[in-house]
């Protein structure tokens, strides 16, 4: 799988979805500085509506969305044969959220985003063949 890049850059792009406009900033903003090229979506429909989702290297995806939640819209993208890394990120995830993610083989990195469990997941992601994150 080719991996999305930035132009003139050789970066992997990595796809930020969260309703907090200061969350994806943050996030934006953090893993710029760690050689990553980034894109920014409020909610699931703003990151459906991008024409190559299947050359995004990584999805950082909050679980509570507006409209449709992280695991609706990871099933959407799987809909479309978009099988790219995804790493949801939540706050106060429950038993029954952590045992759905662990079948779909989706990492859960939990908010607050404190230390470099979220950096380590993405170079995890982006290093590894895309069926693996």
């Amino acid at each position: 799988m080719h991996k999305a890049r930035a132009i003139g850059d050789s970066s992997p792009v990595v796809a930020v979805v969260d309703d907090d406009m200061a969350v994806r900033g943050s996030l934006k903003f953090s893993l710029e500085i760690e050689g990553f090229s980034v894109r920014t979506y409020a909610n699931g429909d703003d990151l459906l509506g991008e024409a190559n989702l299947a050359d995004f290297a990584c999805f950082i995806i909050d679980q509570r969305l507006p409209g449709m939640s992280g695991f609706e819209l990871v099933a959407a993208m799987r809909r479309q044969r978009i099988d790219g890394p995804v790493i949801l990120i939540t706050s106060q995830p429950t038993i029954i959220l952590r045992e759905r993610a662990a079948r779909a083989g989706i990492p859960i990195v939990e908010k607050p985003l404190l230390g470099t469990t979220l950096l380590e997941r993405v170079q995890a992601a982006t290093a590894a063949p895309p069926a693996v994150c």
